[in-house]
C-alpha cells in the first residue's frame, strides 16, 4: 500500500520530520550567547534532518531540516538573523546524508543489519561532517559580512561554532544510528518502510 501512495507518504513523513526538527531545535537545546550578540546552540535538530534523509530520501531529508529549523530560527529572537543560512545548511546536510544512504549504499534495499548500521553511520558522517567543516566557515562570513561583526569577533564566533557543531554531530550520529537500527525493522514489519527503486 505504501509503495502505491509513495509520493503522498513521503510528503507526510517530510512534514512529520520537519516538525521533529523544529521541536528538537526549539525545545531540546542549550543556547550559548556569542560575543557579537548572536547565539550558537547545542541541539539534536540535525539528527532528525539526517534521519529523515535516511528514511525518506535526500531531498525530503534536506527539506525537513530546512523547513523545521528555519521556522525554529524565525520564531526565536536570538536566531532569526541566521534563518537564511540555516535553510541552506540544513538542506545540504540532509541532501548529502540521503545521497550517501540511497544513491551510494541503496540502504532501503534488503541488506544485513550490519550493512544498514554501517551505511547509516557513514551517511551521518557525510551530512554532519559537511556541517562540521562548512558551518564554522559560513558562521565567520555571515557574522563578518551580514551581521557586521569585527574580524576578531567573527573568528571567535566561528571557533565556538566549530566546537558546538562537532558536539552536535557526535551526539546526532549516535542518535541516528540507534534510531534507524530500531525503526527500520518496525517500519518493515508494519509495511511502512519506503523501498526506493
Amino acid at each position: 500500500m505504501i509503495q502505491q501512495n509513495k509520493a503522498l507518504y513521503k510528503t507526510v513523513l517530510t512534514g512529520l520530520m520537519a516538525a521533529l526538527c523544529y521541536i528538537s531545535f526549539t525545545y531540546l537545546k542549550i543556547n550559548i550567547p556569542t560575543v557579537s550578540g548572536g547565539m550558537v546552540a547545542l541541539h539534536i535538530g540535525n539528527a532528525f534532518c539526517v534521519l529523515a534523509a535516511i528514511l525518506i530520501g535526500k531531498v525530503q531529508g534536506g527539506l525537513a531540516g530546512s523547513i523545521g529549523m528555519t521556522i525554529g530560527d524565525l520564531l526565536s529572537p536570538g536566531f532569526a538573523i541566521y534563518a537564511p543560512k540555516t535553510f541552506l545548511m540544513k538542506f545540504f546536510i540532509g541532501y548529502i546524508a540521503g545521497a550517501i544512504a540511497h544513491d551510494i549504499a541503496k540502504i532501503s534495499k534488503d541488506h544485513p543489519r550490519s550493512y544498514t548500521i554501517k551505511w547509516s553511520f557513514l551517511a551521518c558522517i557525510g551530512g554532519l561532517g559537511f556541517n562540521v567543516i562548512v558551518n564554522p566557515i559560513a558562521d565567520y562570513f555571515y557574522s563578518r559580512f551580514i551581521m557586521g561583526a569585527e574580524a576578531t569577533a567573527s573568528k571567535i564566533i566561528a571557533s565556538w561554532a566549530a566546537g558546538i557543531t562537532l558536539t552536535n554531530a557526535v551526539a546526532g550520529t549516535i542518535l541516528v544510528v540507534i534510531l534507524y537500527a530500531f525503526l527500520r525493522p518496525i517500519l518493515k514489519k508494519a509495511g511502512l518502510f519506503i523501498e526506493e527503486d
